[in-house]
């Protein structure tokens, strides 16, 4: 499966917490992270300061669903229940 043109959804929903250029601390749940355009598309796709968390996810119907909303929900759930106890 490729990425949906103009999703974003999987470089917004999830906590990244490995630097990114830009945001040396990742980035927290529900932040776009400021390496994606304003075409929704990664400017680091490929490169090798693109955190190995991002090159882990990959498109599936489960994850990408059928709607960007149905992403953000997809990956909002997968945040909540990966999240450390407080």
């Amino acid at each position: 499966m490729n990425c949906r043109d103009g999703c974003g959804a999987c470089c917004t929903a999830p906590s990244i917490c490995s630097p990114i250029p830009g945001m040396p601390d990742g980035k927290p749940a529900g932040v776009r992270c400021v390496q994606l355009g304003d075409d929704n598309r990664c400017r680091i796709f490929g490169k090798p300061e693109r955190p190995p968390f991002c090159g882990g996810l990959q498109p599936s119907e489960e994850m990408c669903g059928t709607s960007r909303e149905q992403a953000i929900r997809w990956l909002d759930e997968l945040e909540r229940a990966t999240a450390p106890a407080n």
